[in-house]
Parts: structure tokens; C-alpha cells; sequence
């Protein structure tokens, strides 16, 4: 059995590591001290498939509930492995966004995004993909927002893009919260989408394109929503449903409330493209569910059910 010592000096070691670091256990609880739990990336521990989501609302938040946690381990290292330095950005980045204010955390999250897409994991992912055609521009409206007395309703609107986060969306959408900032008479936002889901994230198509990454990062970044979002604080509901990939779980990350309809996902893929989280990822959700849990939902990179991230806190609450 280690002594506290033992744990003391794994503990300062996990903190001191370049590396990222995972740990399992075969308990539903692990026995380690919270210094330790802290200090490592992510810790896997068991639990029955039934009881996922209450094993993790009543454990530790830097622990992740699992069927068979050495078997997840093993995939969380595979996955890693095939997109290294996407992993490690990843890494580094949530241990440094959660200390920044969130408009520096923000600037921090796309600078390193802005790195990736330069990097060969982002060009070996393009060119697996192949050439794409540029998407076709909106027919009418892609954002639609309505006055509903002293609240406003912002609504995605491209039902036949299942709501991707392209640049005319993006942009519509931006100028719909400011003006929800601009005006003082609103007193409630609410952000939703129409179609099968609030959005698919970040548009396919638009990625690989930029030939200015300089430029993406202030586009990004002072013309993006995610720092409005979350300048409206106490005032916006995300109500999702759907599946909610990326972009599509990022930005409702922001809001004071996230209602999800029945039967919702959220995923985050960016990893397999050699890439992070870029539309605010990195810094809305950690600041719901922690580090430890935004880490693992992009390294396992899986669909997970609007039960489970209730649980962790992504979603407050699940009604039609």
C-alpha cells in the first residue's frame, strides 16, 4: 500500500508533468486523496452501466464513471496517440483557461486553435477528407429573432444545414445578441434552434480555408458569439435538442440556464480532426463540469446523453 507520502510525491509529480495523465481504478470510489484526483487529467473509476449517471453525481467531479475502466483507458490512449499534439494543446489549455478571466481564456482557446490548424494532424485529417465544395449560401434569414415583450428569442435557422456554425450563421447570430446587449429593455434572451437539432457545429465544409490563421483568430475571437453569451450572464436560457456537436454544445455552454428536450446528445469531435474545441469549449464548459470531465468528452469524442452531462452539470435541467 502507498504511504502518504508515496501520494504526496505522485501528487506534486502529476502537477509537474508535461504529460497528460490518466487514472483508473476498479472502485466505484477511488482511495486516493483529492490532491491526487486534482492533479491528474482525468480518473476513471467503475460503475454498473445503470448507474452511470448516479455514480457521478455523487462522485468526485475530476472522476468519470465507467463499465470498465481500464478498457476506456486504453481507448482514451489510443485516441490520443493518433492526434498527440492536439491532445497535449488540449491539455494545457484547460489547465490554463480555468485561471484567466473569460475573455483572456477565450483569446488563449483560439490561439491554440489557430496553432492546430497549422499543425500536420489538421492537414493529414484535410486531406483524408478530400476537397469540399464551398456551402451554399443562406436563402433567407439564418437567424431569426423575435421581441416577445421585454424578452427576446434568438432562433437558428437553417434547418437543411441541421444549424452549422458557419460564417453567415455566425454572423447573423452575433448581431442578434448585440442586440440583446445594446438594448437595456431586454430582460430575458432566449437562444434556441429550429430543425432536427440546435446545431451540428462548426460547418464542414467552411474548414480548411482560412489562408490567414492570424486573421481566423481575431475573427474568432472579436467577432465570435461566445463572449457575448457570456456577457448577457444571468439573462439567457440555451434550450437544446437534437444532437449538439461542437459548436452546437460550446456556445449554450455560456448561457445561466441550458434546458435540454428529451433525448438529446452532445458531442465533442474536435480531436480526431487534429483540433480543440474553438468556439468556446475549453472555457464555458469546464466552467460547468471541470476540466477533468470537459477532457474526457473530447478525447472519447462519443455521443454522451443529456442524463449523464445533467448530472455533471452541462444541462440543468431536461423537459419538453
Amino acid at each position: 500500500m502507498p504511504t502518504a507520502a508515496d501520494l504526496e510525491r505522485a501528487a506534486r509529480r502529476a502537477r509537474d508533468s508535461s504529460r497528460l495523465l490518466i487514472g483508473r481504478t476498479g472502485r466505484e470510489i477511488p482511495d486516493c486523496p483529492d490532491a491526487l484526483l486534482h492533479a491528474l487529467d482525468l480518473t476513471l473509476v467503475r460503475a454498473p452501466y445503470d448507474r452511470l449517471c448516479a455514480t457521478d453525481t455523487a462522485g468526485h467531479p475530476a472522476t468519470v464513471a465507467v463499465t470498465d475502466p481500464a478498457a476506456e483507458a486504453e481507448f482514451l490512449r489510443a485516441r490520443a496517440e493518433e492526434q498527440p499534439h492536439a491532445a497535449l494543446v488540449l491539455r494545457q489549455v484547460l489547465h490554463m483557461a480555468g485561471q484567466l478571466p473569460v475573455p483572456q481564456a477565450l483569446d488563449l482557446e483560439s490561439l491554440a486553435y489557430s496553432t492546430l490548424l497549422g499543425g500536420s494532424g489538421f492537414a493529414r485529417w484535410l486531406a483524408v477528407r478530400g476537397p469540399r465544395p464551398a456551402p451554399p449560401r443562406a436563402t433567407g434569414d439564418p437567424v431569426v429573432v423575435r421581441r416577445e415583450r421585454d424578452g427576446l428569442r434568438i432562433t437558428l435557422d437553417r434547418p437543411g444545414r441541421r444549424n452549422a456554425h458557419g460564417a453567415e450563421l455566425r454572423d447573423a447570430l452575433v448581431a442578434a445578441l448585440d442586440i440583446a446587449l445594446w438594448d437595456d429593455t431586454v430582460r430575458e434572451v432566449v437562444l434556441d434552434g429550429n430543425g432536427p437539432c440546435f446545431s451540428s457545429g462548426g460547418d464542414l465544409d467552411e474548414f480548411g480555408i482560412a489562408a490567414d490563421l492570424a486573421a481566423a483568430h481575431l475573427i474568432r475571437t472579436r467577432a465570435g458569439a461566445a463572449a457575448r453569451l457570456h456577457a448577457l450572464g444571468d439573462r439567457l436560457t440555451a434550450r437544446i435538442h437534437g444532437t449538439c456537436v461542437g459548436a452546437g454544445i460550446e456556445l449554450p455552454s455560456f448561457a445561466a440556464r441550458v434546458v435540454a428536450a428529451p433525448g438529446t446528445t452532445v458531442r465533442l469531435p474536435e480531436l480526431s480532426m487534429g483540433l480543440i474545441p474553438g468556439a468556446g469549449g475549453t472555457v464555458g464548459i469546464p466552467r460547468r463540469i471541470g476540466r477533468w470531465r470537459t477532457l474526457y468528452l473530447v478525447l472519447d469524442g462519443r455521443a454522451v446523453p443529456a442524463e449523464r452531462v445533467l448530472a455533471w452539470g452541462l444541462v440543468d435541467r431536461i423537459e419538453e
